[in-house]
């Protein structure tokens, strides 16, 4: 009876995998809701709160508008509208749509993974479809880039359609298929991102025609037409950055960008950190696990080859040229932080100034599940079901170390601890969830209370997204490319404690993507946190500057002294039962 059961648990153990996972984080979500714990950092401050200025300000599918935000921006600035991921914003309110694309990441992931291992491997594909459901759920639950999640997701399914086109079949038969390959490569930017992404697939593609063309001694002219179809994609989808980035004069605050320059053991130090560790974005979770399997596996290959006196075979092996890949991105990363070498990137492609050409290690979390699924199905090809009930033992080990990993946006993990914590405790958490963040019925009473007409204002201890969410005019804000022009000015404003505290002047003097009013003790006060104290409650800015860019409102969470000196009236606080803020709310004229 028992060896009847694990005989039907081996046929079907995947399933359980993935949909248990599946179904288990979507009830916590779908019982918590907006009670849910999402990562603030780079997310909720930054690309949620950009998708409702777009939504409150009419600014999808527009042309030559202006959005109300870092004193109003060029609409090329922000996300445009052919991505799926954006998309959902556009059709769906906004923590539906979050949920929305994290649940599509997973699926996406799962779909994508085990498309490619059904080209690769085609008739023996039933034998190992266990597995590529396995490995491909364990890429798709990994804390990645939330914004860029389908991006990370569709990466397998980039390379099947590459495969695809690359074929033998000669373009005569099959019904011309190759067609409908071609026009589905042109549409995969719909997934992707270019400046993440595709800047880089069209690179290693180009490097493939030439390699192939070299090995098969004939032009590879069907990877050639698909790199061409590719980047014909990426320009048509996203126009607005293409724009952008070809056809604006605009000096933006990339050019001031300061960028590390290490010595040598520094650049070697971020290669190994980056082979190591999960880089910010890109977390791959692979040390506790996946990384000593391949270690281990490669010192058994190595090992057995060298017994049989057939090391050159290693050459030809899958496995080595992925982790070939994995080192050569790793290496492509620590290179970024040597000056002399990103000079000359940037002298050789000028648009590029300022370009994170170090983004090749965000193909690493694939790279890192390509290779642990080529250890496992080695187990399977031993031909022992013990050896095949360890490769599942070892899917199911990887994906429980991912979802209990406190990793930066494992929002499964802060959910369920927070939650906890909440429920064992009786008491609340520090970290803010989702609705009191951007605590919507506290600022929907403040806005009607004073009639707000779209006036510009800033926040204090408030994060500039928790008002652009809530559909009000900022001066300042948080984005990557804003003319350099608005630095200067909002330099001018801040300046009282940009002289004051040295880490502002390196801080955004030498970055400037989060143009904040900071405070003039030094203290971080932007954190989404219940309780944050503030030892010095004078507003350090240039009250006059403030009035000349525009600034009518300033929403704190503290009360601040001195304001009436400024120019500035306290024009009331307000609290909502269901928000932890207290805003104070001043006016100037």
């Amino acid at each position: 009876m028992a060896e009847r059961f694990f005989n039907w648990l081996d046929r079907r153990w995947y399933l359980f995998l993935v949909w248990g996972c599946v179904g288990l984080q979507a009830l916590v979500f779908l019982w918590f809701r907006e009670e849910s714990y999402l990562t603030v950092q780079d997310n909720l401050d930054l690309f949620v709160a950009h998708f409702q200025v777009l939504n409150h300000w009419d600014g999808w599918f527009v042309r030559d508008a202006v959005m109300p935000m870092l004193g109003g921006i060029d609409r090329n600035s922000l996300a445009g509208e052919w991505n799926l991921y954006n998309l959902l914003f556009i059709l769906l309110p906004p923590f539906a749509a979050y949920l929305t694309g994290y649940f599509l990441k997973i699926l996406l992931a799962v779909f994508s993974f085990t498309l490619l291992a059904k080209e690769i491997y085609r008739e023996q594909y039933g034998w190992y479809r266990g597995l590529a459901w396995a490995v491909g759920l364990c890429y798709g639950i990994l804390p990645l880039f939330p914004a860029y999640g389908l991006c990370f997701a569709s990466i397998p399914l980039a390379v099947f359609l590459l495969r695809k086109l690359y074929g033998k079949e000669p373009f005569g038969r099959a019904g011309r298929s190759w067609r409908w390959w071609y026009a589905a490569l042109f549409g995969y930017p719909f997934l992707s991102y270019f400046s993440y992404f595709g800047f880089f697939l069209l690179a290693y593609l180009v490097c493939a025609v030439a390699i192939l063309s070299v090995r098969d001694k004939k032009f590879c002219g069907r990877l050639a037409a698909a790199a061409a179809v590719l980047a014909a994609g990426y320009v048509c989808f996203e126009n607005r950055l293409f724009l952008q980035m070809l056809f604006s004069d605009e000096v933006t605050i990339r050019s001031t960008m300061v960028d590390a320059d290490l010595d040598v053991m520094g650049v070697l130090g971020q290669i190994r950190e980056s082979f190591l560790t999960p880089v910010f974005h890109a977390a791959s979770d692979h040390l506790p696990l996946v990384l000593p399997v391949c270690a281990l596996f490669l010192l058994w290959r190595v090992a057995e080859l060298g017994r049989k006196g057939e090391l050159r075979k290693l050459f030809r092996d899958g496995f080595l040229w992925v982790i070939g890949l994995i080192l050569f991105n790793c290496l492509v990363y620590g290179l970024y932080f040597c000056g002399p070498f990103r000079n000359l990137f940037e002298a050789l492609v000028p648009p590029l100034k300022g370009f994170q050409f170090n983004r090749t290690v965000f193909f690493n979390p694939f790279l890192w599940y390509a290779a642990f699924f080529l250890v496992l199905k080695y187990l399977y090809d031993g031909g022992k079901r013990w050896t095949a009930r360890l490769a599942n033992l070892l899917a199911c080990a990887a994906a429980a170390v991912i979802l209990l990993t406190p990793a930066v946006y494992n929002e499964f993990y802060w959910t369920c601890y927070h939650q906890a914590y909440r429920a064992v405790k009786h008491t609340e958490v520090n970290l803010l969830n989702y609705r009191e963040y951007y605590s919507e019925e506290l600022f929907g009473e403040i806005l009607g209370d004073i009639g707000y007409d779209g006036a510009y204002a800033a926040g204090y201890g408030l994060n500039p997204a928790v008002l652009e969410y809530n559909g009000v005019a900022t001066l300042d804000g948080y984005l990557g490319l804003y003319p350099q022009s608005y630095k200067e000015e909002f330099t001018k404003l801040i300046l009282p404690a940009y002289e004051r505290v040295a880490e502002w002047r390196t801080y955004y003097g030498e970055w400037g993507a989060r143009a904040y009013l900071y405070a003039g003790s030094g203290e971080s006060i932007y954190n989404p946190y219940r309780n944050q104290p503030l030892s010095d409650t004078h507003l350090y800015i240039d009250a006059d500057q403030f009035r000349r860019m525009g600034g009518r409102y300033l929403f704190s969470r503290y009360e601040l002294t001195g304001m009436r000196e400024m120019g500035f009236t306290l024009r009331g606080v307000y609290t909502h039962p269901r928000s932890p803020y207290t805003v104070y709310l001043y006016e100037t004229g």
